[in-house]
C-alpha cells in the first residue's frame, strides 16, 4: 500500500472519529479521488476493524451484540496491543502499587513488565493473574500479586460482584490501568459489561493516577456501560495519535495522550 493511500485512510479515520460516520461521495470530493477509491479504502479499513460498512459509506465499529469473549479478543489487533502494552509497562515505577483490570491488552503489558522491582499488583482477571504468576516465577519483575475474589465470568475470564468490590475497598493504589471498550469526548470512558465497568471505576477511585489503554478501535466509540468522564483520566495510552480535534480539549483538562 502506498504512503498516499495510508495518508488518505488516516484522514478518513480522523473524520470518522469526529463525526461517527462517513459518506463515499463527500469523501471522494474532499480528497480528490474517485468514489471507487474511497470504497476500496473503506473496505480495507473494515477488514482492519476500524469501521463497519453501511449503504453509501461507513460508521464507527462497535460490538452490536456485546463484547466478544476473552479468547476471541486475544486474536484482534495483536500488534497494536503489544505497542500499548510496552508503553503502559514503561509507566510503572519501582515500588508502585497498581491495578490491572480485565483485558487482553493487559496480558501484553504483563509480558513487558521486565526489571520492575517491589511491585504490588491487584487484578480481577484470571488470565492476567496466570501471566503475572509466570512473570514472578521467571523473575521478570519482583513484588507480589493480590487476586481479587468474587463471582466468575467465564466468557471474560474475570471476577466481579460484591465480594470483589468489598475486597477492593481495602486498598489504596498508585496507578490503575484500565482496558476499556470505548473512549469519547462526549460520553467518556465506557465498556460493555456492567459488573466489570463497576470494578474498573472502583480501581480508578482507589488510585492516585488513572491510565486508560485503548487501541484504535476504541477511539470515538461509545460502549454500553459508563465507567467515568474523560476528565477523570490522567493518561490515555493508544496505538494511534490523538484525534486532531480532541487535542485542545484534552490539553484543557490536563490529560496526556501517549502513543510513542
Amino acid at each position: 500500500m502506498s504512503l498516499l493511500a495510508k495518508e488518505r485512510q488516516d484522514q478518513i479515520l480522523q473524520y470518522l472519529i469526529q463525526h461517527g460516520k462517513v459518506k463515499v461521495i463527500p469523501l471522494a470530493d474532499e480528497l480528490g479521488v474517485t468514489r471507487e477509491t474511497i470504497r476500496r479504502d473503506l473496505d480495507f479499513l473494515e477488514t482492519e476493524g476500524h469501521l463497519r460498512r453501511v449503504y453509501g459509506g461507513a460508521i464507527r465499529s462497535a460490538y452490536e451484540n456485546g463484547e466478544p469473549t476473552f479468547e476471541q479478543r486475544e486474536t484482534i489487533n495483536v500488534e497494536g496491543k503489544q505497542k500499548i502494552g510496552e508503553l503502559a509497562a514503561s509507566l510503572i515505577q519501582d515500588g508502585d502499587t497498581i491495578a490491572l483490570d480485565v483485558g487482553t491488552t493487559m496480558i501484553e503489558m504483563v509480558k513487558l513488565m521486565r526489571g520492575k522491582k517491589n511491585i504490588t499488583v491487584l487484578t480481577n482477571s484470571l488470565a492476567v493473574g496466570v501471566h503475572l504468576s509466570e512473570a514472578l516465577s521467571s523473575g521478570r519483575f519482583s513484588g507480589k500479586v493480590i487476586f481479587l475474589g468474587g463471582e466468575l465470568n467465564p466468557d471474560q475470564n474475570s471476577i466481579t460482584g460484591p465480594l470483589c468490590e468489598n475486597m477492593l475497598q481495602q486498598f489504596h493504589l498508585d496507578k490503575a490501568f484500565l482496558s476499556v471498550g470505548g473512549v469519547s469526548l462526549k460520553t467518556g470512558i465506557t465498556d460493555y459489561d456492567v459488573n466489570e465497568s463497576h470494578i474498573s471505576k472502583m480501581f480508578s477511585k482507589a488510585a492516585s493516577q488513572t491510565i486508560v489503554l485503548a487501541d484504535h478501535s476504541k477511539i470515538g466509540v461509545q460502549a454500553f456501560s459508563k465507567i467515568m468522564p474523560i476528565q477523570e483520566v490522567d493518561i490515555i495510552v493508544s496505538d494511534v495519535s490523538c484525534p486532531e480535534d480532541w487535542a485542545s480539549e484534552l490539553m484543557k483538562i490536563g490529560l496526556s495522550w501517549n502513543n510513542e
